[in-house]
C-alpha cells in the first residue's frame, strides 16, 4: 500500500480521466445505492478471490464508507505479487466524506425502490 489519497486528489483524477481504477468494497446493495462514479464493486469479502483482476491496474484506490476498511483492502492488494508495481492507495475520509463534497451517484434501477432503505453506510 502506498498511504492515503484525498478525496479531492480522487475528484481531481477522475475529472482528469487518469488511468486510475476506484475500487469500491462495500456490499453490492450498498453499492447500487449509492457510488462514486465511474467506480466499480468488489466486495471486500470477496476481495481475495477477485485481486487476479487488478493485476494489471498501475493505479487502484480503494475507498469504503469510512476510510477504515479501505485501508486493509489497499494492504492485500497492494501484498498480491500480481500488483506489486501498481500505486496502491485508500482514501481518506471515505465515502462519507466524498458523497458530502461531491455527491455519489445511485444506479438508475434503483430509483423507483421506496426511500426508506437503510442507509449505505
Amino acid at each position: 500500500m502506498d498511504g492515503e489519497i484525498s478525496t479531492d486528489e480522487v475528484k481531481e483524477l477522475l475529472e482528469d480521466d487518469a488511468d486510475v481504477r476506484i475500487v469500491d468494497i462495500r456490499d453490492e446493495r450498498s453499492f447500487k445505492d449509492s457510488h462514486i462514479p465511474d467506480s466499480e464493486n468488489i466486495p471486500f469479502h470477496e476481495l481475495t478471490e477477485r485481486v487476479d483482476e487488478l493485476e494489471d491496474d498501475d493505479h487502484i484506490v480503494t475507498v469504503c464508507p469510512h476510510g477504515k476498511a479501505s485501508v486493509q483492502a489497499a494492504k492485500l492488494i497492494g501484498s498480491y505479487e500480481g500488483s506489486a508495481d501498481a500505486r496502491v492507495e485508500s482514501m481518506a475520509g471515505g465515502l462519507d466524506k466524498y458523497g458530502m463534497k461531491f455527491g455519489l451517484v445511485r444506479e438508475e434501477e434503483d430509483r423507483d425502490e421506496p426511500a426508506d432503505r437503510e442507509s449505505p453506510f
